[in-house]
């Protein structure tokens, strides 16, 4: 196992009933600014909910942060943070409003000329404004991590950050609100956490074992409850094991000690830039061609995957490699996500030469676990998901 260090400070709040406590989680004194998405969160009592908890505490809010925040719309949050002198900020809702507020908690105590070099510049944050998250999609672990990643659609871009002033003081996980959630956002959810275990398991063997069956276990999870929530949302207990399971899935417990990949983020968010493809399914588009192209360098662990999490038995490693590559893709099948670039957009022809273009121009000449993996060889990984 490689050396590590690990600490994750967000408290969690977990279990039907527990956005009422965040009343006490917040200072009295606080000037909250509650952020969220497109108001479905008035509409299912969640918003209620959370205005009841902050009855006593001084607060504004800022609705309209669309799914893979903008960097355009943050920028009017900002401005409200500044003028009206607010010091606490609440997330409420899935990964792109708690995404959208940790820039917002980085970008409200950053001195520089702009904001956007907090991206541009992949500047760390050390210290933000505080804040806490009530998560109302369960999907990309962002409520007990400390990234985060910006969409600016003036120019496509779709850029990360992060630092260790970003985690949140609080998340509120409350299973029952996924009753509201549409079956598409459930699907986008379950790819979403299940690639997100994928990128820091999918490597190569090294004897990691904890870390390993830590991963398994997440995907096991995953593939177990996944029929039983698309089937009925008001399963409390598969609601709880799935919203868990995303969580733990990238709250970077499982990724220490062991080579992580990427690649497949990497690639994916530029597809969702170009084309605003949902980014859990530019994730399925892209992951079974990267396994495939990179095949040589990952089939041990593919094999030990499709033993150990799809219970595939044989002894041919070439064959359960691919065997795992073939399964993971009829997952994402099962759970109605398409997994080729042309079954979104019809217009993809020289999607490949422009992502490369890209990857050059910002010194992104070699990604995945080895840092091998080229901008020419990223090209031909989305050639063979058109």
């Amino acid at each position: 196992m490689l050396n590590f260090e690990f600490k994750n400070p967000t408290k969690i709040l977990f279990g039907a009933g527990q956005i009422a406590k965040i009343t006490a989680e917040i200072p009295k004194d606080a000037k909250v600014l509650v952020l969220y998405g497109g108001g479905s969160i008035k509409s299912n009592g969640i918003y209620e909910q959370v205005t009841k908890a902050l009855a006593d505490h001084s607060y504004i809010t800022f609705g309209g942060i669309p799914a893979n925040p903008e960097y355009e719309v943050l920028l009017e949050a900002l401005a409200l943070i500044k003028k009206e002198a607010v010091t606490f900020l609440l997330a409420v809702g899935g990964g792109s409003v708690i995404d959208g507020t940790k820039f917002l908690s980085s970008a409200a105590l950053y001195t520089g000329d702009s904001p956007w070099d907090i991206l541009k510049n992949g500047i760390r944050t050390e210290v933000g404004m505080p804040f806490g998250a009530v998560l109302t999609l369960p999907a990309t672990g962002s409520e007990m991590n400390s990234g985060a990643v910006i969409t600016r659609a003036a120019t496509q871009e779709k850029l990360g950050m992060g630092g260790p002033g970003l985690f949140p003081i609080f998340s509120v996980l409350d299973p029952t609100v996924i009753q509201s959630i549409p079956t598409k956002q459930l699907a986008n959810g379950i790819t979403d956490a299940f690639t997100h275990v994928l990128e820091q398991y999918m490597t190569f063997p090294t004897q990691a074992l904890l870390q390993d069956r830590f991963a398994e276990s997440i995907m096991q999870t995953l593939i177990e409850v996944a029929p039983r929530i698309m089937a009925n949302p008001k399963d409390y207990k598969a609601a709880s094991d799935f919203m868990w399971s995303c969580t733990m899935a990238l709250n970077g417990l499982i990724q220490k000690g062991v080579p992580t990949d990427w690649a497949v983020h990497a690639i994916g968010h530029e597809l969702t830039a170009a084309y605003s493809i949902d980014h859990a399914r530019t994730l399925a588009i892209i992951a079974g061609n990267h396994y495939r192209y990179n095949f040589e360098a990952k089939k041990e662990k593919l094999a030990q995957y499709a033993q150990r999490v799809w219970n595939i038995s044989g002894e041919d490693t070439d064959a359960l490699a691919h065997a795992a590559i073939e399964q993971t893709e009829a997952f994402f099948h099962s759970l109605g996500i398409d997994t080729k670039l042309s079954q979104y957009v019809s217009q993809y022809e020289g999607t490949a030469e422009s992502v490369q273009e890209r990857f050059i121009q910002r010194g992104w000449l070699g990604i995945g676990e080895h840092k091998t993996l080229s901008p020419t060889d990223v090209a031909a990984i989305i050639k063979m998901s058109y």
